[in-house]
């Protein structure tokens, strides 16, 4: 679309909001459930896509692409009518008689940029939120992820009217013009980089946003900890989706006196999980494009490989690798890493790890395997992140009960299940006054009640 093509549909947009044409809540209801049903017609069609953007296996895909996205549906479609009501809370007895509301409200014309490493469900899910809170919306996803954005400008097109819901391909040059509008909301999901410039661009017109950003994930590894387990669940995590993963753990923090044991054990679940790995294989995926390729396989030169290391150009493939003890001033220890790279290095004692840590300030996650309750409870207080999770990896971003969001440099507020539905939406305050009454402490003149005024202050303050 070019410059005129966005205006226009901005324009209408904001025509039909300024008419006050509002989507009801049954409406919202409808709609989700139709775009349920044809999200289900296109399932082949997304699975092909996320196979010709970066040879996505199928079994990757379903858990978490499209089931992520039904049950997101599915919690919308069988809650949204309660979730939207206005909800009571206690009046104040300075208000006598009257009474309190929190109403949600639509925010109004709503951007989302999408990323290109989960290309389906990071542009569905806060998509879904935002219908849901009765707002207009434009998405734009990533360029870098053609066939997947295709299938989702298709999917949405037969589901909303454009002046409901407009997909809008492109590239950068199209994301800023965008940013040129002003939106009532922004929802961006990508680098910290980027979102510090999107930030910047929404405070010029005081545009509120949600920024969903990243960071380098610590995972820390105590002699106490199940080796055997942490090993298995920490290849699991690092290496799915080739380890384009936002809250992928970005690096290992193992006590000395089980540094080996895990390394073992880690190389151990490789060789299980991948067995016979090649470009083709249909368990792994690849690199979303050469610029990404070169950066990862750039980091390797130098680095002392424990394990793996092997790719491929042609495929942009590049196998699960292990690195040992990289020097602190190398760029896999100070920028995130986002690939299959994974670097090991060992402590001695808890107290040191903080410094560290902070190096990176605020990870969007942070992991730590541990039996000992008191260094679970040291590690987690020595630093904030987004997201914590003791003895596993990434599963608490599949609790919609629990917000998903960064904090800092790896984002700004929050989402996923009804954190969603309140993400896009204004908690207006209402107060219904009653007219049988009207107290004259308040009006003027004063001097005639500071006696008063007094003993009100004793009784109640």
């Amino acid at each position: 679309m070019n410059q005129q093509d966005l205006e226009a549909v901005f324009k209408c947009q904001s025509d039909l909001i300024a008419r006050n044409e509002s989507i009801s809540v049954k409406e919202r209801v409808k709609l989700l459930r139709s775009l349920k049903k044809e999200i289900q017609k296109k399932e082949s069609s997304i699975i092909t896509a996320l196979k010709k953007d970066f040879h996505k296996p199928y079994f990757e895909t379903m858990i978490t692409e499209v089931l992520v996205v039904y049950k997101e549906l599915n919690l919308f479609i069988k809650n949204l009518e309660h979730w939207a009501k206005p909800k009571k809370v206690k009046s104040s007895w300075l208000n006598f008689p009257s009474r309190a509301q929190l109403v949600p409200k639509a925010y109004g014309q709503v951007l989302i940029i999408s990323p290109w490493n989960y290309p389906f469900q990071l542009a569905m899910n806060p998509l879904i939120g935002a219908i849901a809170a009765g707002n207009r919306v434009v998405l734009k996803p990533s360029e870098h992820s053609a066939a997947t954005s295709n299938i989702l400008a298709t999917i949405i097109a037969k589901v909303f009217e454009p002046l409901h819901v407009k997909v809008v391909i492109g590239d950068q040059e199209v994301a800023q013009e965008l940013l040129q509008f002003k939106w009532d909301f922004i929802f961006f999901t990508g680098s910290t980089s980027v979102g510090k410039i999107i930030q910047q661009r929404a405070a010029k017109s005081l545009i509120p946003t949600v920024l969903e950003l990243g960071g380098k994930n610590p995972c820390i590894v105590d002699e106490t900890a199940n080796i055997e387990l942490s090993a298995k669940r920490i290849v699991w995590g690092k290496f799915i989706n080739a380890g384009q993963t936002c809250i992928a753990p970005d690096y290992i923090l193992v006590q000395q006196k089980v540094k080996g044991k895990l390394i073992e054990a880690i190389t151990k679940h490789l060789k299980q999980f991948y067995q016979n790995l090649n470009p083709e294989s249909e368990d792994y995926a690849h690199i979303i494009n050469e610029k990404h390729f070169n950066r990862l396989t750039n980091y390797l030169v130098d680095l002392k490989v424990l394990y793996g290391g092997k790719h491929d150009k042609t495929y942009r493939f590049i196998a699960p690798t292990l690195v040992d003890e990289p020097p602190n001033n190398h760029p896999i220890l100070n920028e995130e890493i986002f690939g299959p790279i994974l670097p090991i290095l060992g402590f001695e004692e808890i107290a040191s790890l903080k410094k560290v840590i902070q190096k990176n300030k605020n990870p969007l996650a942070s992991y730590i395997f541990s039996r000992n309750k008191d260094n679970i409870r040291l590690i987690g207080e020595s630093f904030l992140s987004g997201g914590l999770v003791i003895n596993d990896v990434l599963i608490h971003f599949v609790n919609d009960r629990l917000p998903f969001g960064g904090v800092g440099d790896s984002g700004l507020g929050h989402y996923h299940g009804k954190h969603s539905f309140e993400c896009f939406s204004h908690l207006q305050s209402k107060v219904i006054r009653k007219n049988y009454w009207d107290p004259p402490f308040r009006y003027p003149p004063y001097f005639e009640k500071e006696k008063w005024l007094q003993k009100i202050k004793k009784l109640f303050f």
